[in-house]
């Protein structure tokens, strides 16, 4: 019997595969607005524990969506940025903040419209 059912495109499917790593995608947009050093990325996630932080950025380093530069200075500043592969994501990440703004409620929205009606 034939199998009607088509077959996942592997790139496809080793992209959503990388980017739903928990905290992987909020890092590439977090470093959307430019590069940054280890602890604002942590700061500007809360609930990211520095291990996860730095096991994601290696593991998107690896795949070549970050940049980790190293500044010889005392003491030694490193930087994360988004290299060209990184930001070809940005039309995704906009057009998932478009389709949010209007699909996803969030639960002080439901007491907006509560209040509103009461």
């Amino acid at each position: 019997m034939k199998n009607d059912i088509p077959a996942l495109c592997p790139r496809f499917e080793k992209a959503i595969e990388l980017l739903s790593k928990r905290w992987a995608a909020l890092i590439i947009y977090q470093l959307m607005t430019g590069p940054q050093r280890f602890a604002h990325i942590e700061q500007s996630l809360p609930n990211l524990s520095s291990k996860v932080l730095s096991d994601r950025l290696k593991e998107l380093e690896h795949e070549g969506l970050i940049r980790r530069d190293v500044y010889p200075e005392t003491p030694v500043r490193i930087e994360y940025s988004l290299t060209e592969k990184g930001r070809a994501l940005s039309p995704l990440f906009d057009d998932i903040a478009s389709w949010a703004t209007k699909w996803i409620q969030l639960p002080q929205d439901t007491k907006a419209a509560e209040d509103l009606n009461t």
